[in-house]
């Protein structure tokens, strides 16, 4: 289900929070982090600009969002104006007092290439989940690590590895790297516990290719110290999406999730499947969508509104 829809304008990785009675989706931008707000989780949306725009910067990608004690802390992404390498994409943090900005940045998170945080809190502390590149690994790319964290500005620099690739349907492009070595891609985490069960959902393949999807891993271990979890991919052998395109919906990736009412809604990125040509004649028109999402005892399904 599309929740916003405005002509010109497009929601990569959609990030959605909840404050004050109001809903706030942020997503990726060339120039800035836009930010929309509405009453009700499934319409209504309204565009309140760029929540975030620094000088100097462009590609603002993946920003995610955290409120503590009345500070928003912003975290996302982004490389300098003159930069044309986007393995160069580092972490970094921003903060405002009101979820729609101006958030101000702050400093620099983590070296280049460091994307797609996720920052949770919980009684053991702050842990950020993001995703770094491994050049040397047997499946070379892009996958998940866990770090715990100082204080919201500040990271311990030890980071655990989450979540690998291991299928072919993780591929981003064959024969990228090296001589003939495929770049695989796991990104976009997204971190929560239901009863007994730690998940963590992220994005595989590339936007771009049919094969991209949501999976997700679970840890079922008694400890609430996320760095020390090691958490089991469910597509450890095999494509199991959790969501991929269908006859309606391609491109679907990139979640973030929030719970009303007891439900938990999963809100991701998709392209109208019959109005799609090509980037170059549609650009990037990915827009943020809407399903169920059910947790119950290790399993996570998705369904439609």
């Amino acid at each position: 289900m599309k929740i916003i829809d405005f002509a010109g304008q497009c929601q990569p990785d959609p990030y959605i929070i909840e404050h004050d009675g109001w809903y706030y989706i942020y997503a990726s931008g060339y120039d800035g982090v836009s930010c929309y707000k509405s009453r009700n989780l499934f319409s209504g949306w309204e565009y309140t600009g760029k929540a975030l725009k620094v000088e100097g910067q462009k590609e603002y990608w993946a920003p995610a969002v955290i409120e503590d004690n009345g500070t928003f802390y912003m975290y996302y992404s982004s490389v300098e104006l003159t930069c044309d390498d986007a393995h160069q994409e580092r972490l970094k943090v921003a903060v405002c007092d009101k979820p729609e900005g101006p958030f101000k940045f702050v400093k620099d998170l983590e070296a280049p290439f460091s994307i797609d945080a996720h920052v949770v809190k919980n009684q053991e502390g702050l842990y950020i989940f993001y995703s770094v590149n491994d050049y040397d690994a047997e499946k070379a790319g892009t996958y998940i690590v866990c770090d715990k964290m100082k204080d919201f500005f500040t990271v311990c620099g030890e980071p655990k590895a989450m979540v690998r690739p291991t299928i072919k349907e993780e591929i981003f492009e064959c024969d990228r790297f090296k001589k003939g070595q495929d770049w695989y891609t796991i990104e976009g985490a997204f971190y929560f516990k239901e009863g007994d069960y730690h998940y963590l959902i992220y994005s595989a393949n590339s936007f771009m290719k049919p094969e991209y999807h949501l999976g997700y891993a679970v840890s079922d271990e008694k400890t609430d110290e996320l760095d020390r979890l090691h958490f089991k991919k469910i597509s450890e052998t095999e494509f199991k999406p959790l969501l991929t395109g269908d006859d309606v919906e391609i491109s679907t990736g990139h979640n973030s999730l929030i719970k009303v009412g007891g439900q938990y809604y999963i809100v991701y990125h998709g392209r109208d499947k019959d109005k799609w040509v090509s980037i170059e004649a549609n650009g990037d028109d990915r827009t943020a969508r809407i399903k169920k999402l059910n947790a119950d005892g290790g399993v996570l399904t998705v369904e439609n509104i």
